[in-house]
């Protein structure tokens, strides 16, 4: 008989709706907030969806701010509250990738709005209690109850027409939360569960995906696939490769998922010496090592695999390792600011994790 060890599971707190053609529930869902009066957000390039979401909203609707941008800049979210405040709003309905649920976040830990988010990529920042804002070059992370949204929208429909390239890296983002959670301090078995299977239907749906976007059932996988790894997050500690992702965009402004995608098989890699156990799951899942088995999956699904083709010179690589020490997440592998700049250094290069 196995016993399981000693564990603490605070429950899940969001609720979710999934499946195809949900957004119509956005009206639905913010009257079963309480809620009468919601500020719909997104960024410029999604400016048409948000309009689409207050004419299904009606008189919920009080206007759109479509600012939302990359990294959620405190300057953005100024202007953000400021408008949530003249509209007379009393919650958000964010649509969107992390950019938009950034800001939804940011607002409603200053107002104590409520959230509807409504995910229209992989990334998985919806289901956390997470907040990273940018303010004069560095990005700060903070966690909060009052920053998890109440209620989180999946609608497989929004997914399909999403660009392969963002496809995949978004992915990726994802699978990077739940390869973290399972070496995460305070991990659980049901968060471990979470991660495994986010991982499996990554693994199962995104190359069809890649062979075929319309494909709407493995859209549905990856859509799945998202809302574990983002939830696995939610409930658990951050610790490397949150840390040099958060520093990368922060302070250098690289893209949030690309980056994920081409640190994710470098800070694996680097963690798999000192957790094997937990992380041999992952290995066998992608058909080799930890980090060689990620950098091959993600070299298969045409990611990109080099922090040098997102425009990172090779002299930031000595500030970031700087920047990543200075203040360290918890991390279950003990590194110097040397380990980090070899890690920087094989991900700017687009070495092949041998670990």
């Amino acid at each position: 008989m196995i016993h399981p060890r000693a564990f603490v599971f605070p429950g899940i707190a969001t609720k979710v709706i999934f499946g195809h053609g949900t957004l119509a529930q956005v009206g639905d869902a913010v009257r079963s907030l309480g809620r009468g009066k919601a500020l719909v957000l997104s960024t410029p390039q999604q400016a048409d969806q948000a309009r689409d979401v207050v004419d299904r909203l009606g008189a919920l609707a009080a206007g759109t701010f479509t600012e939302a941008a990359m990294h959620t800049p405190v300057d953005v979210t100024d202007r953000a509250v400021a408008a949530y405040q003249a509209a007379g709003a009393d919650c958000v309905v964010a649509i969107g990738g992390g950019s938009t649920t950034g800001l939804g976040k940011a607002i409603a830990v200053r107002t104590s709005a409520d959230q509807v988010v409504i995910p229209t990529t992989y990334a998985g920042s919806e289901m956390t209690d997470i907040l990273g804002e940018t303010d004069k070059g560095e990005k700060t992370t903070r966690r909060d109850p009052a920053i998890r949204p109440e209620l989180v929208i999946y609608d497989v429909d929004l997914t399909l027409g999403l660009p392969v390239s963002m496809t995949v890296t978004s992915a990726l983002n994802a699978i990077a939360h739940a390869v973290e959670g399972l070496y995460a301090a305070d991990a659980n078995p049901i968060t471990d569960m979470m991660a495994l299977e986010s991982i499996r239907a990554f693994k199962r749906g995104l190359p069809e995906v890649v062979a075929d976007p319309a494909n709407t059932e493995a859209r549905a996988e990856v859509l799945y696939g998202a809302w574990l790894g983002s939830t696995t997050l939610g409930y658990v500690s951050m610790a490397l490769h949150h840390k040099l992702c958060h520093v990368l965009g922060g302070s250098f402004g690289l893209p949030h998922a690309e980056t994920h995608a081409i640190m994710l098989p470098h800070t694996a890699g680097f963690n798999a010496i000192a957790v094997p156990e937990q992380l041999r799951p992952v290995a066998e899942l992608m058909g080799g090592t930890v980090g060689g088995g990620l950098w091959d999956f993600a070299k298969a699904l045409g990611a990109p695999l080099r922090l040098s083709d997102l425009g990172l010179e090779e002299p930031d690589l000595d500030r970031a390792a700087e920047i990543a020490t200075r203040q360290p997440y918890a991390n279950p592998r003990k590194f110097t600011r040397d380990d980090i700049k070899t890690i920087l250094t094989d991900a700017w290069r687009g070495t092949r994790s041998v670990t």
